[in-house]
Order: structure tokens, then sequence, then C-alpha cells
């Protein structure tokens, strides 16, 4: 383990190797794109060594280390530049390691469901995993933008992969919201702060006058909070359930692994790092983010509650979980930071189990909408189990690590006399609780719908030929494989808080 760890190679380089891996990756995909075999294996391994080189600089970062690497510089004061700091360190450490995870979950999908341009769609999400490591390691808001844009342009393929009418409208709807919002809001955003302050650095404390205009503080707030759609705050939203006609994979890398956490990750370190968490206290800018956040948890969750459709619900559960990132961190004190960060970490392992396990029930029954999963968990027991431990982590509820960002969220909120957020926090958790147990209670309680109960290779919409099963399965192995995974790591997350919590704390020292 420790020579994995102790790879000899400067820190700066291993920042480059990092980013030019999935490059790398991507490249080999699509010259073996002929070779299912070997595209497959070059996808896993592209991902586990892309983990092994972030686990070293998270090493690095840990005995006080703070690299930097410049990548080009355009004039004095602006470049393309990359830093590691605890909050980055976070998300890289999120992404590659779920994507290891999501590669497995994908040569299971993919294959199974006969889907078509395969080798496009392994390109692309390596493309992607590259653009949200540019976004983790942004030493500045210039090579977060442009990071982000990729994001953007990198995953639009992957939202209209089945080329269908609808598919193309979602794609559409995705395109034109997040290069809209970043386009109309951020980008001004970021102009506006290089015009008061001279940089555009991400630096502890904030960069930004404590004796500032208080209404100037907030505009310029607001062009951040909005210009980063990915966040999916409401009005802005939309774009999130319409990407649900992508295949599950995708699903999950918009929901998990990349591009949300991206949304809510921009948020989270441009109010520490650039408008500063005393800054905003002083100034009470940001006054109105719990009424937007707290009105996008409410009504989502009401959305949600009235949606059939399995991924159209798991997809306004999350436009509702992550606007808990974004009143958390609106909190402004330590407790609520820990909470904030800790829920995008919880919030990934809970909602890519529950969007792998909906991956799941289409390739092995075909059904989409809730109404039709009635006695799934007896057909399917694992997946519903792994999709029941789901479940506990969005409610936030023992044994999950939602209940870790829960109790942090609760204690910050309640040390700063904030009912209000109190009151948010117990409505969300009752419709919580009223839009996924019933899912729960339909699987176990109720008699199936239909006799079919296996995952079968016989089955002409199931082509999953290189796996010699030797007993019947629920679903293909690596679906199977991938679920069980991401369940016991939001449980993990629950026993084992301390590693996340440690690095939290470091943030902004």
């Amino acid at each position: 383990m420790n020579s994995v760890l102790n790879l000899n190679i400067t820190t700066p380089d291993l920042i480059l190797f990092s980013l030019l891996l999935p490059l790398g990756g991507a490249l080999i995909i699509l010259a073996t794109g002929k070779h299912r075999d070997l595209r497959e294996l070059v996808t896993f391994l592209t991902s586990s060594f892309l983990f092994v080189l972030i686990l070293n600089i998270f090493h690095r970062l840990e005995t006080g280390e703070i690299p930097t690497l410049i990548l080009y510089e355009l004039f004095s004061g602006l470049e393309i530049s990359f830093t590691i700091e605890p909050l980055g360190m976070i998300f890289g450490l999120l992404a590659s390691g779920l994507w290891i995870i999501n590669s497995l979950y994908s040569i299971g999908y993919m294959r199974a469901n006969n889907e078509s341009n395969q080798t496009r769609f392994y390109v692309c999400f390596s493309l992607a995993i590259f653009s949200a490591l540019g976004i983790a390691f942004s030493a500045n808001l210039l090579t977060f933008f442009l990071f982000y844009e990729l994001l953007t342009i990198s995953t639009y393929p992957l939202v209209t992969h089945s080329g269908s009418s609808i598919a193309k409208k979602g794609g559409r709807i995705y395109l034109g919201f997040l290069l809209g919002t970043s386009i109309s809001f951020l980008l001004f955003g970021i102009i506006s702060i290089w015009e008061i302050t001279g940089t555009l650095d991400f630096i502890n404390g904030g960069i930004l006058d404590k004796n500032s205009d208080p209404f100037e503080i907030g505009l310029l707030l607001a062009l951040f909070i909005f210009g980063i759609g990915k966040a999916a705050l409401m009005p802005f939203h939309f774009w999130l359930p319409a990407a649900m006609v992508a295949p599950t994979p995708v699903s999950a890398l918009l929901h998990a692994v990349a591009v949300v956490k991206a949304g809510v990750f921009g948020i989270i370190k441009v109010i520490i790092y650039i408008f500063g968490i005393e800054t905003l206290q002083i100034t009470d800018a940001s006054s109105w983010l719990p009424v937007v956040s707290g009105f996008t948890i409410i009504v989502a969750s009401i959305v949600a509650l009235n949606s059939n459709n399995l991924k159209r619900r798991l997809a306004y559960s999350t436009v509702s979980q992550l606007s808990y990132v974004i009143l958390a961190i609106s909190m402004l004190n330590p407790f609520a930071i820990i909470a904030s960060v800790f829920h995008l970490v919880a919030h990934a392992f809970g909602k890519i189990t529950l969007f792998f396990a909906a991956g799941a029930i289409y390739t092995s029954l075909h059904k989409t909408e809730i109404s039709e999963l009635n006695g799934v968990g007896r057909q399917m027991p694992l997946t519903m189990i792994a999709f029941s431990l789901g479940v506990l982590c969005m409610i936030g509820l023992p044994i999950s690590g939602g209940f870790v960002s829960k109790w942090f969220f609760l204690t910050g909120a309640i040390s700063n006399d904030l009912w209000f957020v109190l009151g948010i926090l117990l409505i969300s958790t009752i419709l919580n609780v009223a839009y996924f147990v019933p899912i729960i209670y339909k699987a176990f309680f109720l008699k199936p719908i239909t006799d079919e109960i296996m995952f079968d290779k016989s089955n002409p919409h199931h082509s999953f030929d290189h796996v010699q099963y030797k007993f019947n399965l629920e679903t293909p192995l690596p679906i199977l494989a991938a679920l069980t995974f991401t369940s016991i790591g939001s449980v993990l997350l629950f026993f084992f808080p301390d590693p996340v919590i440690d690095l939290v704390s470091k943030i902004g020292n």
C-alpha cells in the first residue's frame, strides 16, 4: 500500500497526469472501439489508475504539502492553474472513486440492454471525468469556468445518447439551461469579480472587501448562485429531469459522480474562497439564500411525490437534496459547512445506489413506473435491499451517511437559532418519507404484477453473453456488484465518518 501511495513523481506532475489520464483513456477507448472487451478493459483500468493517482495527491496533501500547477499564463495575474486544497480533494476522490464503480455498472448495463454507440458513451464519460477533475482542482475562477463549460459540452452526447426525438429535446433543454445560465450570469459575475478585485484566485477567507456594499455583494452572490446552473436551484432546474431520457449510467454520472456535484461544489467553493464566510456574515448579503434553497427543497419534494416514473421521482429528489447542501452552507457556521460537504458525499453514494437499482429493475423486468413495482422486492431482493439503504441515506436515518450530515445540519441550525431552517428540514424529511417509503412497501409487501422474475440470457432483451452463470441472478453480475459497493459505501459513511469530517475541518484552515 505504501508503494502505491508514494509514487516517485513530483506533485505538480501528479496533478498533470491525473488530468491527462482520462484524456488518454478516451483516445485509447476510441481506438479500440471495435473490440468490445478491450474497450471496456481500458475504461476500467483507466478509472482504477486514476484513483491511484488521486490517492497519491491526497497523501501528499495530508503531509502538509499544498501543490500548485500553472498550466498556461494568459497574462500577469491570470492563468489556467490548479491547486490542491481539502474541498477540491474531497470532490476529486469522490468523482474518481465512483467512476470505477460506475464503469463496472456501465459494462453490465450497456451490454445487457444492447445499447448503441457504446464507444462514444465511454469516450464522453472519460471526458466528463477529465472536466470534473479540472473543476475540483481549479485554482481560480477562470480555470473553474473553462472546465465547467467543458463538462456541459462533454455530457451533452450522453444525454442525447439514444438519438430519439425525446432525447434530442432533452439535450436541447440540458444545453440551453446550463450554457444559458453560465454565460448570462456566471461569466458576468466572474468579470465583475475581476473588475472589483483584480484577481480571480481562490483564497482562504475570500477576496472581497468586508466593508463592501451589502447590496453589491448580494447581487454578485446571486450571479454565482444562479449562474452555476448545475446546482439545479429553482427556477433553473428543468434541465435535470429533462436529462433523465439518458441511459441509467448517465443518470448516475449526472446525479452522483460529476455534474450536479460540480454545481454544489462550485457554490461551496465560491462562498468560502471568493466571498468569504466572514464577509457574508458581516454584510448579511446571503440572507435571501435560505429562502430560495428552502423553497426549492419543498417544491421539488412535492413534485417528486406526484411523479409516477421512478427516474423522474429520483430526479426531483436530487433537485431537493442539492438544495440541502446550499441551505447548509448558507447558515455560515462550522457545523453547517461540515453538513454541506458531508451531504455532498453522502448524497453521492445514496443517489447513485438508487439510480443503479432503477437501472437494474429496467434491465431485468423492463419496468420504469412506480405503479408497476408491486412485488419487485420478492423478485429482486438484493436490488431492493440496496435501494432501501439508499432511501435511508436520502431521508437521513441511521445506518446511513445521510444521518451524519443531517446531525451536523441540525446542530448548525440550532447553534444559530435558525428555526426556519429546522422547519424546512422537518417538512422535507416528512416528504422524503412520503415519496420513498411507499416504493419499498410496494416492492416487499405487495404481490408481483408479473411472474417474470430473473434476468434471463435467453430473453431477447438481454445480451450479457460474456459471463457464464452457474446460478440464476436477478440482474447481471456487474450491475449487482456495483449496487452492492455503493450501498455498502453509504453505510460505511455512518460508521466511519471521521476521514471525511477531518478533511472538511481543514477547509479554509
